[in-house]
């Protein structure tokens, strides 16, 4: 029964991954503590390894699609690349309750821009409507003047620096920032958005990764791979389904199973600190 809820969850993971650009990740740590049993330490660290894995393949299909903007998507994880090493070097500091807790907090606050976004949107309000520049319009050009769009540069490095933060410290891809980031800092469409999220994930999962790695933590490997092929398998198909799943109701369960885990994790993880 286990297996059967893992592989579930790993479809969701996937599905979600490859359609929206982001959300199912944050799915993969309370999947690896409460369902296959690993320390919270193990889980975030094979998180890393679903997502990372999750989100390269997504976007190799996404990227067939012509959904991602290659280019806007390794600078953007580039630059969080320095917030995901911090992010993972920290971790290892932190009580392992107190990570649990940390990752609840950060859950429900997910759950509920998710749920703002979709009423805004359904209310004719959401900012993806709004006119925006044209694709190859640039943040910043040297040739043949200087420019900058420094109020857009700075959400940029903000934004990517706080993913990184997080995807090293809790073993989240960040989808969930990206996305709106990418729409708003860089002004992309939404099924560009999703695509472009995608390498940024990737990148960020693979640095972070690699601290964890030298620092010596490691998960406990038979579950995250099986955990890892579903939902690498899910994203393709997720990628391809993008232009004809309905979203808003995709994000709406989504919506509530993020807030529903939050719940639950809080519940397992706040008595143990009080």
């Amino acid at each position: 029964m286990t297996l059967v809820l893992a592989v579930a969850a790993g479809a969701l993971i996937g599905l979600s991954l490859g359609a929206l650009g982001g959300g199912g990740s944050i799915l993969a740590v309370p999947v690896l503590v409460h369902l296959l049993g690993q320390a919270p330490a193990q889980a975030t660290t094979g998180s890393l390894v679903v997502v990372g894995v999750t989100s390269l393949t997504g976007a190799v299909a996404a990227h067939r699609a012509g959904h991602v903007l290659l280019g806007r998507g390794v600078a953007f994880g580039a630059v969080a690349i320095g917030g995901a090493a911090v992010g993972a070097r920290a971790s290892a500091y932190v009580a392992p309750d107190l990570l649990l807790a940390a990752f609840a907090v950060l859950m429900l606050l997910v759950g509920g821009l998710m749920a703002g976004r979709l009423l805004r949107h359904r209310r004719g309000r959401s900012p993806q409507h709004a006119a925006r520049p044209r694709l190859d319009d640039p943040i910043l050009t040297f040739r043949p003047t200087f420019t900058c769009q420094c109020p857009r540069a700075l959400q940029v490095l903000v934004t990517a620096t706080v993913v990184g933060l997080l995807t090293g410290f809790l073993g989240v891809g960040g989808g969930f920032l990206v996305v709106p980031a990418l729409l708003l800092a860089l002004a992309l469409p939404l099924e560009y958005a999703a695509g472009t999220s995608l390498v940024v994930i990737t990148i960020t999962s693979a640095a972070a990764l690699a601290v964890r790695a030298e620092a010596g933590a490691a998960p406990a490997w038979a579950p995250v791979l099986v955990l890892t092929a579903v939902s690498a398998l899910a994203a393709v198909a997720g990628a391809r389904l993008a232009d004809r799943l309905d979203t808003d109701r995709l994000q709406a369960a989504f919506t509530v199973l993020v807030l529903g885990v939050a719940i639950y994790t809080a519940g397992r993880a706040l008595p143990a600190l009080l």
